[in-house]
């Protein structure tokens, strides 16, 4: 209280504001030896008061300062019988004067960082039983670990070791007074992991006794499920009563609330039921699954224990429920093998097209044809047809489908739209015309029956009244594309070219990238064509006949680079062409490269051995470029070949000539002997013309009349492959560039041309075009 002064009259009433206790001085903290050993320690306790330490003491006054003179308050007074706060002596940190020292900072931070805390005493028993106990989870995660990879001893040696620590752990616990906190959670992970590891490693006894530990302990909580691992070491051991005793056990201790444990649970009774050969009790356990949760596994082994007692009829409704439980699959896609799992893939292949497949689907059959949707019967009838086409069983299909004939008009004209295009792939257009009609009279307004008929007339050349019946089709169903198309062929066939073209500009408006439609618009121009058939290519870049059709084009334009481009990569797709090899071997010889044309004209010769024309080609390349003992060589081997081959023995001749060869003499013979077997024929071919001639004239009659017409015609043929034979002092060389015809015969040209055909799959009203079968097919 000695700062607190109570104000009189003649005292100042602000003096001694400016004195203060050192107490509250927050600067001298730093030199208090107290305050910093508190700060210091972890407990924060401050040491006994010693004699330097300053105190702090509270006084209350109860003396009742006299009023002043002014009216005013005093400090520290009293007034209604509440005393009055004490006026600080100084705002806190704040001092007016600048001598004392540095800015507020009570904690001393700026003097750096304090000390670090002390470490922990891992010698606390505390500490101990912490450190064992990471140890025992660190080795249950190891033994986990190194099951997961297939080392099954080591799992069982991390798996002992962990018991073995967690053993030592309980009993630090009980020598530390802590016996009621043993981690009873840690207990059960050790106890199930080694149990696991026993039965790993086949040691089946030693996990039994494991599991018995953890099932007889009543204070681990769902214990009970334990004796589902037990009983499945006694199915491993053969020994099926004390399994299913086991499995029971368990089922009665899980609660209906876990219904998919209880159900796995009975499916193993079952299971093991079925080893022991009573199929009864096995049937129970079954079936009661199939009407609580039905599975795929539980229904085909319920079939199989109907099918060992010999019960049909329950068979067949088990199987009605196997086939009502989802797949979680598309039918299509369930016997799709996978990439990864050989075995499976080999079960896949093996089940695709067995008994049970078979069975399967004729007994759906049936059964729909036995039930109130008998018209989806016909319907998987018409997909069972198809599905034989699919796998170009096609007598099969045929006889399926030959059923429907007595069958209503819907069904019939399906079935008949499907047969008639059957015989037009086979090309018995007799019966696809029997056909297309039974399938017209069964339903005219069909447009897949419309287009199998236009198709079977359009065959016989009788383009008018096809394309009625392509336009039939058209009215009746104006997006049916295959009337379109084939209506187009049909106005090409009779040359009303531009009807063609305004029919394949629609459909190329419908199918903006069907190569065919595209091809048939080459009708146009040759630049118009050329624009075309590159759409075609970046439809289809490997088309090698539309890449040399485009050669031909560019050729026909004088564009002979391109034209090489498209025939070069029209070869490298397809190597046979013969007309393609043809143009680049003259192409080659053409431009003097003649080597390069050694490659395509012997590929030629492999291609057609018969055909002298292509080996003579190879000589003469070989002379050509100069290699006249390669030339003479595969004349010699030609000579062998076709020894009274006029041409090669001229070549041979003046080689032999030129080389100063002695065999000179030799070919030079031969030469004249040809020659005048050759000069006999024709005048025996000449002499029988003229006599087949003075026989018309004569009006004879007889055998030696047919005779002279068969002589006549034999020799016509032959003295037209004599003229088409250089002269004797013609050079086979000058004449082969021009004897090589570089124009282009398309094959694929019939193809693209033949009428599509129409199928039907479906009896709806409005779908008759066969999507699998493709009306868009072409018949070979």
């Amino acid at each position: 209280m000695e700062n607190v002064h109570l104000a009189v009259e003649e005292e100042d009433l602000y003096s001694g504001y400016n004195d203060y206790n050192p107490t509250f001085d927050s600067e001298e903290l730093e030199n208090d030896v107290g305050f910093q050993q508190a700060v210091r320690t972890s407990h924060g306790r401050r040491p006994p008061v010693s004699p330097n330490t300053h105190s702090v003491c509270v006084c209350v006054c109860s003396r009742i300062p006299m009023a002043s003179s002014m009216g005013r308050p005093m400090t520290g007074a009293v007034q209604d019988g509440a005393a009055r706060p004490m006026t600080a002596v100084r705002a806190a940190g704040y001092t007016s004067s600048l001598t004392r020292g540095s800015n507020f900072d009570p904690l001393g931070q700026s003097k750096g960082p304090a000390p670090p805390l002390e470490a922990k005493n891992e010698d606390t028993p505390e500490e101990k039983i912490k450190i064992l106990e990471k140890k025992v989870n660190d080795l249950i995660e190891e033994s986990c670990m190194a099951q997961s990879m297939g080392a099954l001893q080591l799992a069982l040696e991390k798996a002992k070791e962990a018991g073995r620590k967690e053993r030592a752990l309980v009993r630090q616990r009980e020598q530390s007074g802590n016996a009621d906190h043993i981690n009873l959670d840690l207990t059960y992970s050790v106890l199930l992991n080694l149990a696991n590891q026993y039965a790993n490693n086949e040691m089946y006894p030693e996990a039994l006794n494991s599991y018995q530990v953890i099932v007889k302990n009543k204070m681990f909580s769902n214990a009970g499920r334990m004796k589902v691992n037990m009983a499945n070491i006694y199915v491993k051991q053969k020994n099926y009563p004390k399994a299913i005793k086991f499995y029971r056990m368990a089922l009665d201790q899980i609660s209906n609330a876990h219904k998919e444990m209880r159900i796995k649970i009975m499916q193993n009774i079952g299971v093991v039921f079925v080893r022991m050969g009573q199929y009864s009790d096995a049937i129970t356990s079954f079936e009661h699954i199939m009407s609580e949760s039905p599975n795929i596994k539980t229904g085909f082994n319920l079939i199989l224990c109907y099918y060992a007692i010999g019960d049909r009829d329950r068979m067949k409704k088990a199987f009605q429920k196997l086939i009502s439980v989802p797949l979680g699959i598309d039918d299509e896609d369930k016997y799709i093998p996978s990439n990864d799992d050989t075995s499976s893939n080999m079960i896949i292949e093996a089940i695709k097209n067995d008994k049970l497949h078979q069975m399967e689907r004729d007994l759906c059959v049936d059964m729909v044809k036995s039930s109130q949707y008998v018209e989806l019967a016909n319907d998987l009838e018409i997909n069972k047809a198809i599905t034989y086409l699919r796998q170009k069983d096609f007598n099969q299909a045929v006889e399926t489908l030959k059923t429907f004939e007595k069958k209503d008009s819907r069904v019939k004209s399906a079935a008949a739209t499907n047969l008639s295009f059957l015989y037009f792939l086979e090309k018995d257009y007799d019966q696809a015309d029997r056909y297309a009609d039974l399938a017209m009279n069964a339903d005219r307004y069909n447009p897949a029956a419309l287009i199998n008929k236009g198709n079977t007339v359009f065959v016989k050349q009788d383009y008018e009244k096809a394309a009625e019946f392509y336009k039939e089709a058209l009215r009746n169903d104006s997006s049916c594309t295959e009337a379109l198309y084939n209506l187009g062929l049909t106005y090409k066939k009779l040359n009303r070219l531009e009807e063609a073209l305004d029919c394949f500009l629609k459909l190329h408006a419908i199918l903006r990238n069907s190569a065919q439609v595209m091809y048939q618009l080459l009708l146009e121009e040759p630049q118009q064509a050329i624009e075309w058939l590159m759409q075609v290519i970046s439809v289809t870049p490997t088309d090698p006949q539309a890449l040399a059709k485009l050669g031909e084009l560019h050729d026909g334009e004088g564009d002979k680079s391109q034209a090489f481009q498209h025939y070069y990569e029209s070869f490298r797709y397809f190597p046979s062409n013969i007309d393609v090899i043809e143009w680049l071997g003259a192409y080659y010889i053409e431009t003097q490269f003649c080597e390069k044309a050694i490659q395509y004209f012997e590929r030629a010769t492999l291609i057609q051995p018969t055909q002298v024309k292509w080996q003579l080609m190879v000589a003469s390349c070989y002379r050509r470029s100069g290699n006249y003992q390669k030339a003479l060589e595969t004349y010699k081997d030609i000579h062998r070949k076709f020894p009274e081959n006029v041409e090669c023995l001229r070549f041979l001749v003046r080689l032999c000539t030129d080389m100063g060869l002695k065999e000179v003499q030799e070919y030079a013979t031969k030469l004249k002997k040809v020659e005048k077997m050759k000069e006999m024929r024709e005048q025996r071919v000449k002499s029988g013309r003229e006599g087949s001639a003075r026989g018309r004239r004569e009006g004879r009659e007889g055998s030696a009349g047919s005779a002279g017409d068969s002589n006549s015609t034999k020799g016509e043929r032959l003295s037209a492959k004599m003229r088409s034979l250089p002269g004797s002092n013609e050079p086979y060389e000058a004449s082969s560039p021009k004897e090589i015809d570089a124009s282009y015969v398309d094959p694929l040209g019939p193809q693209m041309e033949r009428p599509k055909t129409g199928a039907k799959k479906r009896v709806e009203d409005d779908d008759f075009a066969d999507e699998e079968l493709g009306d868009d097919l072409l018949p070979e």
